[in-house]
């Protein structure tokens, strides 16, 4: 196969545990994110791996295809890894489970892309940040990219730094916050879905933990600071993490006003 695409699905979230099957009008979470990921024109299989019979019932219930996968994992991609062990494809793309509004058009750009370069190793979404409160909350991860749209560093803190004045940013509808006064810094938020070559996800899972990754409690970190490089690619599909109870309010309210396709 060229591309799959494997949905992580842990029942013990540190902050909201069970998310996965909590309810947004009457449907489980992880629903939602099966049934915008399946809309993918170029994903051969979808997967969600899980460590709770909860979870593998109620895909069976909605018609999705679940695996169990071992509670001992430390992260979602090594429970994806655990998974396509021994599956023959390309590419795989770890959608994450807590991402309602996930658009099929990040999946399969994210999977065109390390199949029509195979020199780029692993992939990833970022947008433009649109709302200056965004910069400011920890939960929004940030990330500065170099001219070629290769990360530079992802940070829970807003990147780059305007030097010359906190307050010095604007916003012009449609195309995020900016500099003031001429500055041409752009400031991006990391959407937390991300391609990997199989080979490169093996390496990946093997790497050590890194300081700025435990510093930082960000995985992609682990890359950076071993030297691979990750690709991103701009998106003008918003999405929202659920994280907490209140996120999932906010979700509810996003998907009255989202249409698929």
């Amino acid at each position: 196969m060229k591309a799959i695409g494997i949905i992580p699905a842990r029942w013990k979230a540190s902050r909201f545990e069970g998310k996965m099957l909590a309810e947004i009008s009457g449907k489980p979470l992880i629903q939602y994110v099966w049934e915008r990921a399946k809309e993918s024109h170029v994903l051969e299989d979808l997967i969600i791996a899980t460590d709770s019979e909860k979870v593998i019932k109620a895909a069976e219930m909605f018609g999705g295809k679940a695996v169990y996968t071992s509670k001992d994992q430390p992260s979602g991609t090594d429970r994806i890894a655990e998974v396509v062990n021994a599956v023959d494809v390309e590419v795989i793309v770890n959608i994450q489970g807590d991402e309602p509004l996930i658009h099929y058009s990040m999946i399969d750009n994210l999977a065109q892309t390390l199949l029509e370069d195979k020199s780029i190793p692993m992939a990833t979404i970022i947008r433009k940040v649109t709302d200056k409160a965004e910069l400011e909350n920890p939960n929004v991860v940030k990330v500065a990219v170099d001219k070629d749209g290769y990360a530079l560093y992802f940070s829970r803190y807003p990147i780059p730094y305007v030097r010359e004045t906190a307050s010095g940013l604007t916003q012009s509808e449609g195309s995020g916050l900016s500099q003031s006064g001429g500055g041409s810094a752009v400031f991006y938020k990391h959407i937390g879905i991300y391609a990997y070559t199989k080979d490169f996800l093996f390496t990946y899972t093997n790497l050590p933990k890194s300081p700025l990754e435990q510093a930082e409690k960000l995985e992609q970190l682990r890359a950076l600071e071993n030297g691979y490089k990750i690709k991103t690619i701009e998106t003008d599909y918003d999405t929202i993490g659920v994280d907490t109870p209140e996120d999932l309010k906010k979700a509810e309210e996003a998907l009255k006003n989202v249409k698929t396709g």
